[in-house]
């Protein structure tokens, strides 16, 4: 039974759950370091560590999927330490404040050429083995910055609608980010045209700095919110005293967040797939300079950033789902096209690539302001709030598959017999083989994974009325345990 009189009730209006702009930027910022390093690393590490530090494709291959499982192992070990922490910063803060610096400099470390050795093969194996070391590095401090971050977003809000605006400035800085890293890597290109060692030690030199940062930002900014919304739902920050095994089995029972794990996976694995093998579509398919391949990830990413705040509007009209219907329907279309590109049709790539922004923007938007409503389900039915667990889950799973296949995509290359290009020669003619390969893992592969995304979105259980029971029935609950 409900208690409207309630002074705790009273508190909880819809106007508490609004965010003023400054918390809104400040939030959105925190995730834009994370997009510059991603952005570079989505699609130049592969690039870089065959067309330029000189590792075989399968090594390279190795690299990428040693890197991606450590990084998925120890996602849930920090969601659920997240989880635990008890500071005056509450939980996950104290992470972000002490993980930034060392996440910056291990993303420097991973654009450095080492020379171990005078012999070729003696050189791959210590190249090898430096890039993993460093790929580890990385990746456990990236998960340390960015899965509290990415925690933070249902102890800032509990309304549904403010929770997918609150995304939109999140993606909005990611987006932002993502365009601003491609300029960066443009503006060294054209500074050292025929160095891309030195292209690429600046680049990651430059997008350290600026990455640290805007952190900093988002922690300071949003402290203030967090600990309010504490003081008044205290139970979103007590400490998680499940088992992390029971924690496992209730997180697999909760069918829709099955549903938006799939959904995820889907559209990132469009997303990722692409990235990795868009400068080896460029240069080797389309043959055009390189620096192309800039142009085309700033189509892309800027027609996602224009339409993250107008899918954000739409979707308070016809819901999360029917956005995602509506993005993935031209990403589709302008996935599949790329099969069937000719070299000598630049202009319609860049058609497509202006297409496939629309739909990037809602795989950016659309599963993230998703998995909040989920968690508010599990906590309907367990009692406690475990953002930490589920979010490094999506992230576990997201890492492995997308590692699983890119590491198949650098294989098959190999296995086709990709040529490397020589230093200051034309790259060369790639066999039949590789250009197929290529093209396959740009086309085929996407489209199907984004057809999956849009059958399991159709079947996604909780819509707005649903998320408003659940919430419902959380607040009767408090009001009746505190009565």
């Amino acid at each position: 039974m409900m208690h409207n009189s309630s002074d705790d009730f009273a508190n909880e209006t819809p106007d508490s759950e609004k965010l003023n702009l400054g918390t809104q930027l400040a939030f959105g910022a925190g995730d834009m370091g994370a997009a510059i390093t991603a952005n570079i690393g989505i699609f130049y590490t592969a690039y870089f560590l065959t067309d330029v530090a000189g590792l075989n494709p399968s090594l390279a291959g190795w690299v990428l999927l040693v890197g991606k499982i450590w990084d998925a192992i120890n996602d849930p070990i920090v969601g659920v330490l997240s989880d635990r922490t008890q500071s005056r910063w509450g939980r996950r803060l104290p992470w972000m404040l002490y993980g930034a610096i060392p996440f910056g400099i291990t993303f420097f470390l991973q654009w450095i050429v080492p020379n171990f050795a005078g012999i070729n093969t003696e050189n791959q194996w210590g190249l090898f083995w430096y890039y993993v070391i460093v790929s580890i590095l990385f990746n456990a401090f990236y998960t340390v910055i960015n899965l509290p971050y990415t925690a933070l977003t249902p102890e800032l809000t509990l309304d549904y609608d403010e929770r997918t605006k609150l995304n939109s400035f999140r993606f909005g800085f990611s987006i932002g980010g993502s365009i601003v890293s491609v300029i960066i890597v443009a503006i060294i290109a054209a500074m050292f045209p025929n160095d891309r060692v030195r292209q690429f030690l600046i680049v990651g030199l430059v997008c350290a700095v600026i990455s640290i940062l805007p952190i900093y930002w988002c922690i300071w900014g949003v402290r203030d919110r967090v600990l309010a919304v504490a003081s008044r739902h205290p139970e979103i920050e007590e400490a998680v005293t499940l088992p992390i095994w029971e924690q496992l089995k209730i997180v697999w029972r909760n069918r829709p967040f099955l549903y938006v794990i799939g959904i995820y996976l889907c559209s990132w694995l469009g997303v990722q797939l692409t990235a990795a093998i868009i400068p080896y579509f460029v240069v080797s398919w389309m043959r055009l300079p390189d620096s192309v391949t800039a142009q085309v990830i700033l189509a892309v990413q800027g027609t996602a950033l224009a339409m993250l705040y107008v899918w954000s509007a739409v979707s308070q009209r016809v819901g999360k789902r029917g956005v995602y219907f509506m993005g993935m329907g031209l990403w589709i279309i302008a996935q599949a096209g790329l099969f069937f590109l000719q070299p000598t049709q630049v202009t319609l790539m860049f058609v497509l690539a202006i297409m496939a922004g629309f739909g990037v923007s809602t795989a950016y938007l659309i599963p993230w302001s998703m998995l909040p409503d989920v968690i508010e389900l599990d906590e309907l039915k367990t009692g406690q709030r475990r953002e930490g667990i589920y979010y490094s889950f999506v992230v576990l799973l997201q890492k492995v598959c997308l590692a699983i296949a890119v590491f198949l995509v650098l294989k098959s290359l190999d296995w086709a017999g990709y040529l490397k290009p020589i230093a200051n020669n034309p790259p060369p003619v790639q066999p039949d083989a590789v250009l197929f390969a290529i093209k396959f893992a740009i086309g085929p592969l996407p489209t199907i994974s984004l057809i999956l995304g849009l059958i399991l979105t159709y079947f996604y259980p909780i819509t707005r009325e649903v998320h408003a029971e659940i919430l419902l029935k959380l607040r009767e609950r408090k009001l009746n345990t505190k009565d």
